[in-house]
């Protein structure tokens, strides 16, 4: 049976835990308060445009998998597969959705090929998440 890892004094958590733990809350939180907004945005008085809709789904999943990461930290260890994991998601949610959300909102729109490359840091993500599951 594998060993866990040896907790830091105090119970503290790992310092990597922690910031993909807070940031995927408060990433969770911005969705949240986005969602809010944009359905009172003028510019969306029409309806939310279906691009915006699925950057604050894809924020709102993305969040939880930022959560999870820095669960897998705590209990796995801090492996290269797990930070990656949990930098990409940051990444994806930069290009992806906050991209968008420029966009949408404040029509600056410099950084639309930036998208894609989100949607790719995404499915890293998840692939190096998986292969940091198994590693342990």
């Amino acid at each position: 049976m594998p060993s866990l890892p040896q907790q830091q004094p105090g119970g503290a958590l790992p310092v990597s835990a922690k910031i993909f733990l807070s940031l995927g809350a408060v990433s969770a939180c911005a969705s949240v308060v986005f969602s809010a907004a944009f359905a009172h945005l003028p510019v969306f008085a029409g309806g939310i445009p279906a691009m915006v809709q699925t950057a604050l789904t894809q924020q709102q999943f993305h969040s939880l998998g930022l959560v999870l990461v820095g669960l897998a930290v705590e209990r796995l260890g801090a492996s290269r597969w797990l930070l990656a994991s949990g930098g990409l998601m940051l990444t994806g949610l930069i290009l992806f959705s906050f991209n968008l959300y420029a966009r949408n909102v404040l029509g600056f729109d410099a950084f639309r090929a930036a998208v894609p490359w989100g949607g790719g840091a995404w499915i890293a993500a998840w692939l190096f998440a998986a292969v940091g599951f198994v590693r342990r």
